[in-house]
């Protein structure tokens, strides 16, 4: 088995997309806008969302979720942790080894916690 998708809450669409869209610059993902609520980031087996919620409620962030991307190389997280810090994003852990991984971690715009790893 393995992860289809991954859906993060918003409460700005505009500001999520455009922070995700400079964030994916080097991933290659491509951008898909299925309706004002959703917008996905597509690659070969791997699907990325940012949605205002179904319920009209304010979208929150998960206390322990995460979601991580694998970018292939250590100077990779450093360059993904330095670009979603200079689009808004806060560190949550600077970029170094962690167990078998060399890791970073932030928080997106609204809050949701997102890890590079290589």
């Amino acid at each position: 088995m393995k992860m289809n998708y991954v859906v993060l809450g918003t409460n700005n669409m505009t500001a999520s997309t455009k922070f995700y869209d400079a964030l994916f610059v080097p991933s290659g993902l491509k951008r898909v806008s299925p309706s004002d609520r959703m917008t996905y980031w597509l690659g070969e087996d791997f699907a990325f969302a940012a949605a205002l919620p179904f319920d009209e409620k304010p979208a929150t962030n998960g206390n322990g979720t995460m979601v991580g991307f694998c970018v292939g190389t250590a100077k990779a997280v450093r360059q993904f942790h330095e670009r979603a810090i200079d689009l808004g994003g806060t560190c949550e852990g600077a970029p170094g080894q962690r167990g078998p991984r060399y890791s970073a971690y932030v928080r997106d715009l609204d809050g949701n916690k997102l890890c590079f790893s290589d």
